[in-house]
């Protein structure tokens, strides 16, 4: 009634402002309150866990195998048949709210029910987690007819990581000509199928040469500035005016393929102003910001980005390393490259054995738990410039907690996935030359 006081109300759109109007689109749609653009019956296939996955099989697209639960007896049912890793996503939630990874499975009584409470006893889809997968974000238009892919960002985080919290970079960096064909193809498919008017986000995991679908939302992504931006497309006003009924063919649109610079969007995370909070990262997003990082190489976009997060990655020091079992025969390479480029290495017992085996040497040190001096001691006196530690289990969890707090307090970036480690080295690499600075559009003209 407010804005029909003011003239004849055309409509509403429901595709900007996040998750908010994408749970206000039933009741417009109840009250027969006209939406621009993308629907509600669009809206909520795409949200409804249930048949997006019936969508997304009709449509013969690969996903991991999953199952939909209603009550929390069905929960664990399913999550016994799938087995371990899984995730546990629930429905109608904003920024991967109450979404978790479940290791062990004394986690997953408790992740189950969080899930049907904040999703508010909406079904909850319980699917194999893909580990390690790189996953890969799309931002797209589509008019109903035709569908532009205005921008294919690849994480550099593995899959499992919020999107939110998560570097991703401008064009892909490490993914095959096949594969990008194959989400070109799911994208337009998806969106023609969902019927969308206007934006659409994607996410897939990258794994194996293979393509799964994550995720879909069929509306604007918080990744939209940062395409605009990395490509001189104003996406959110050419969305608006294509909800309104214009077309895609009116508009002059240019590939993101033919950019000649590299664009880095990152997460600026608030742990110093939430010393408590964990500073692992997960399907749950914790970033309260995003910087972008541009320049003609990756490194120096990585390293730009980081400067304006926040992070200060040394060029000199100590290196921490501790990682999990499923990482370490990952991490020779990395721990090889902090080494040739001058890096002293101490690492947690199992990791220095197997560092050591590969003729690279690598100083023992206790474990936050385990005796003193250990590595919480050695970060609060100085001795370590940069932690990567990637962390699994509930003992694991809480040396992370301690070596978080700790390099919180002393200013250190911890690093914990291994595709951030290597995401650092390319910074390191370059970390010696000075910063030019020049205006985003020059790097348009």
């Amino acid at each position: 009634l407010k804005e029909k006081s003011k003239g004849n109300l055309l409509g509403i759109i429901a595709q900007f402002g996040g998750q908010t109007p994408i749970k206000l689109a039933k009741f417009l749609h109840e009250n027969s309150l006209p939406i621009i653009g993308t629907q509600y019956s669009s809206i909520d296939l795409a949200e409804d866990r249930d048949r997006f996955r019936k969508l997304l099989i009709k449509l013969n697209l690969k996903q991991a195998e999953s199952g939909i639960a209603k009550t929390y007896n069905e929960a664990i049912q399913i999550a016994e048949k799938i087995g371990l890793p899984l995730m546990v996503r629930p429905s109608y939630v904003l920024g991967g709210r109450a979404m978790e990874i479940v290791h062990e499975k004394d986690q997953l009584k408790d992740f189950v029910e969080e899930a049907f409470k904040a999703g508010e006893n909406n079904p909850i889809l319980i699917d194999k987690f893909i580990s390690n997968a790189m996953e890969v974000d799309v931002d797209a238009i589509s008019d109903g007819n035709k569908v532009f892919v205005a921008g294919i960002m690849q994480h550099i985080e593995e899959a499992g990581i919020h999107s939110g919290d998560s570097a991703c970079v401008l064009p892909p960096y490490r993914i095959t000509k096949e594969a990008l064909d194959e989400i070109i193809r799911i994208t337009k498919a998806l969106a023609l199928e969902l019927k969308v008017i206007g934006l659409i986000n994607l996410q897939f995991a990258y794994k194996d040469g293979q393509v799964f679908v994550l995720e879909v939302n069929p509306r604007a992504s918080r990744t939209v500035p940062f395409v605009s931006k990395a490509t001189n497309v104003p996406l959110a006003r050419i969305a608006s005016q294509i909800a309104a009924g214009a077309k895609l063919s009116d508009f002059k649109l240019k590939n993101w393929y033919d950019i000649k610079h590299i664009a880095i969007k990152e997460a600026v995370l608030p742990f110093n102003k939430f010393p408590e909070e964990s500073t692992y990262l997960s399907p749950e997003m914790k970033s309260t910001g995003e910087v972008m990082g541009i320049s003609k190489t990756m490194g120096e976009s990585f390293r730009r980005a980081s400067i304006s997060a926040g992070n200060i990655i040394p060029d000199k020091g100590t290196v921490f390393i501790s990682v999990n079992n499923a990482d370490k025969l990952d991490l020779i390479s990395i721990a090889r490259d902090f080494i040739e480029l001058g890096f002293k290495i101490v690492a947690t017992t199992g990791t220095a054995i197997e560092l050591n085996r590969n003729g690279l040497h690598a100083d023992s040190i206790f474990k936050a738990g385990e005796g003193r001096p250990n590595v919480v001691d050695a970060i609060k006196n100085g001795e370590i410039n940069l932690v990567i530690n990637t962390p699994m289990g509930a003992q694991s969890r809480y040396d992370e907690a301690a070596i978080g707090k700790a390099c919180i307090h002393k200013g250190i970036v911890a690093i914990t996935t291994l595709s951030g480690a290597e995401a650092a080295l390319r910074a390191i690499r370059v970390g010696g030359n000075k910063i030019s600075v020049k205006s985003i559009q020059s790097y348009h003209n």
